[in-house]
């Protein structure tokens, strides 16, 4: 996992496009001064020595050298070590009705952003908790598995709006069930089911699931989101409402009866939104009154500075600026590599080349070694360890496909072999050289045999890994 330790230096770059813009407003004026005094032909005859592209180069190597020593400010690192940790919270799983009803404006800005708004503050202030989403119309479908990546919660949840379920209506039954198996399996752990709805629910069922999820240990909390009086729907791209088949406008209502007793079945509570702020004070007093348990999640707990690469070729371009003269060197004539109107465009198209030269030999080497730690962890059969190593080579060189490959054999090899599997079938689709037929034979049986739960012989001999 890569990450900044002070990413907030990471602001100073910016600084970089004022001074450019500083840089070239100056050297504007100083042309246009030099119109004053005369032909600019004629003056050029008395600049004896004078250098046009060198100046440009000169600033340019500060400007990426300072970039570099921000970089390095900000603290680049790399995870080196995965552990579990113990953290105190609870499970929550987000059930969010995206049906086409959610689109009426009788909440500002309307049903779906106001909820979206909701579940994003509700990310926001979570800290040791597990969060997961569902989204629901006449289907039901997994969005984010539950989680502690709380960043992937909100990324996931903007993506989310109708168009992504083909089915239309409302199953929240269906929703329901899915949720309770969507919780992991470790004991103890407070469960928390929030449904958001409009309470249109087109398909029935949902009162039996809440119970049969509050018989599971779990609280099922609704939030209507809505007006009781209705609103009509807007069409998709356009500016009419949705029709029925006799041609009238469609008006979707909330119903709070219903919403109500799918919260008193499921032992949770009913949170009317409206366009205040109460409902989302209710729903955060609601998660502080469940109790928080002791769960362990895999996260990075020790990480590796990386600044020195950027300190390093920071200093190469300053020492590059100071090497490099404002005035033409009789003895090595280098304008002449340049024509008049390119020889600034050129001199940064090569200090480009030159740090793409530099940075790619270290990224590669960088992928290699934490490949082949990762081959000889696999080895040891500390396959954890090993999924760490060739996380980090793919971090380094995302082409790497022995990595990427490597990788789906160190998660199936921990069991975990729906992930493993996609990532080796993946690899096989795009990769250039994929590998072996032995070494592919042997992961399909190990995966199969995985999946069924039947110990084989493959279950404790060595996993086959791609080195070549």
């Amino acid at each position: 996992m890569f990450r900044f330790e002070n990413p907030q230096y990471l602001y100073f770059l910016a600084g970089i496009i004022v001074l450019a813009l500083i840089h070239y407003y100056a050297l504007y004026r100083k042309r246009k001064n030099l119109r004053v005094y005369g032909d600019p032909d004629l003056l050029k005859q008395l600049y004896v020595g004078v250098s046009r592209w060198r100046p440009e180069v000169k600033f340019w190597l500060c400007q990426l050298a300072l970039a570099c020593l921000i970089v390095a400010v900000a603290r680049p690192q790399f995870g080196t070590h995965m552990e579990t940790r113990e953290r105190q919270g609870i499970e929550a799983l987000i059930l969010l009705d995206v049906s086409n009803s959610m689109m009426a404006e009788d909440v500002k800005p309307n049903r779906l952003a106001k909820a979206k708004m909701m579940i994003s503050n509700m990310v926001e202030n979570m800290k040791d908790d597990k969060v997961g989403l569902v989204v629901y119309a006449g289907q039901a479908y997994t969005q984010l598995p539950i989680t502690s990546d709380y960043v992937s919660a909100k990324m996931f949840l903007e993506t989310i709006s109708p168009s992504m379920i083909a089915v239309q209506g409302t199953d929240i039954a269906a929703a329901i069930n899915l949720a309770t198996r969507s919780f992991t399996n470790q004991e103890g752990v407070s469960r928390a089911i929030f449904v958001i709805t409009d309470g249109e629910d087109n398909e029935g069922g949902a009162v039996e699931a809440a119970k049969a999820a509050a018989d599971a240990g779990m609280r099922v909390y609704v939030l209507g989101i809505g007006n009781p009086s209705g609103a009509p729907i807007p069409q998709q791209g356009g500016s009419n409402y949705i029709l029925d088949e006799e041609g009238n406008v469609v008006v979707s209502k909330l119903n709070e009866e219903m919403c109500r007793q799918i919260a008193k079945a499921g032992n949770g509570s009913y949170i009317y939104v409206d366009n205040s702020s109460s409902a989302q004070e209710q729903l955060e007093e609601q998660i502080r009154r469940l109790a928080k348990t002791r769960m362990e999640s895999q996260a990075y707990s020790e990480y590796d500075e990386q600044y020195q690469g950027f300190v390093l070729l920071g200093l190469l371009f300053l020492l590059a600026d100071i090497c490099l003269l404002e005035r033409e060197n009789r003895r090595v004539q280098l304008s002449r590599l340049f024509s008049k109107r390119a020889r600034s465009a050129k001199a940064i198209v090569i200090l480009m080349c030159l740090f793409t030269a530099l940075a790619q030999p270290a990224l590669a080497q960088n992928s290699r070694d934490y490949l082949r730690r990762g081959n000889r962890q696999m080895r040891d059969s500390a396959y954890s360890k090993a999924q760490v190593q060739y996380q980090k080579s793919i971090e380094a060189d995302n082409a790497n496909a022995r990595a990427h490959y490597n990788l789906g054999t160190a998660l199936m090899m921990q069991r975990r072999t729906r992930c493993g599997w996609h990532r080796c079938t993946t690899t096989w689709a795009c990769c250039c050289s994929p590998p072996s037929n032995r070494t592919r034979r042997w992961n399909v049986t190990n995966n199969r045999s995985a999946t069924i739960h039947i110990p084989t012989k493959h279950a404790t001999t060595m996993p086959s890994v791609s080195t070549r």
